[in-house]
């Protein structure tokens, strides 16, 4: 019988091929999950951790995860292949940054389609799925409290403030399926799509807001999904985990 905490559960990772979604598959995968692997557009990248886990213990799956079509096909996809599934971590995200004066319909929807339509009927889609015991983790960010955003930040916060008031109602709805619901909240964190533009002197600013002075890393992240994915966090729903170092 298998040590690893994980040992013969299945994980969906919406996400999964890059950043935080990225070290979260395979830390999964370490702790003994089999892992589906979902992305939007690069397979080359969700290849790239299918190899580095083993094609025997994940698969990649390619989906639109703010489209209830393309989240259908995933569910029955992932199901047909591992036969349920036990945690399902919605990271799939995307960040459009505009002031109110600024803010446009398309890129409002484009950010709830995937931010917030996504992981509810992902959530709907994948419970009928779920045995008690399997966990729901979504994501928001430190942002929705922090007193350093910015107004350029309107829409995506926003939309991580309906993340966290979906996973406080879901929690008490799948508690008498026995599913346990929480989400993530990082603060900066040091993935590709971060770092992208930002200059030397710019992340240094960033990373002095924090009193650890510095930027958090995505396998950081990672180990506190892997700990609410855990037997550990039996008692842990309906919280929102800030995972930021320290940052308010």
């Amino acid at each position: 019988m298998s040590s690893l905490p994980l040992a013969g559960k299945v994980a969906l990772v919406t996400g999964g091929s890059k950043g935080i979604g990225r070290a979260t598959s395979l830390k999964l995968a370490r702790d003994g999950a089999n892992v589906v692997i979902n992305y939007a557009s690069s397979a080359a990248a969700a290849n790239e951790v299918v190899s580095e886990i083993g094609s025997e213990q994940a698969i990649a799956i390619q989906a639109d995860a703010g489209s209830v079509e393309d989240i259908e096909k995933l569910i029955a996809c992932t199901v047909h292949i591992w036969g349920r599934i036990d945690i399902l971590v919605a990271c799939a995200g995307v960040m459009k940054l505009n002031e109110l004066d600024s803010a446009t319909e398309k890129e409002f929807d484009e950010t709830f389609n995937l931010n917030v339509k996504g992981p509810l009927f992902l959530a709907q889609k994948a419970v009928p799925h779920m045995s008690p015991g399997s966990r729901i983790i979504l994501f928001s960010t430190t942002l929705a409290h922090a007193s350093t955003v910015t107004p350029n930040y309107l829409v995506y916060v926003s939309s991580k403030g309906a993340i966290e008031q979906m996973t406080r109602v879901l929690s008490k709805d799948l508690a008498r399926k026995g599913i346990l619901v929480n989400a993530v909240a990082p603060g900066p964190t040091a993935t590709d799509l971060f770092l992208e533009g930002k200059s030397e002197g710019l992340l240094k600013i960033i990373a002095g807001f924090n009193p650890q002075n510095r930027i958090g890393k995505a396998e950081e992240i990672a180990n506190v999904v892997a700990f609410l994915s855990s037997e550990q966090s039996s008692w842990v729903t309906g919280q929102v985990l800030p995972v930021n170092g320290g940052m308010a």
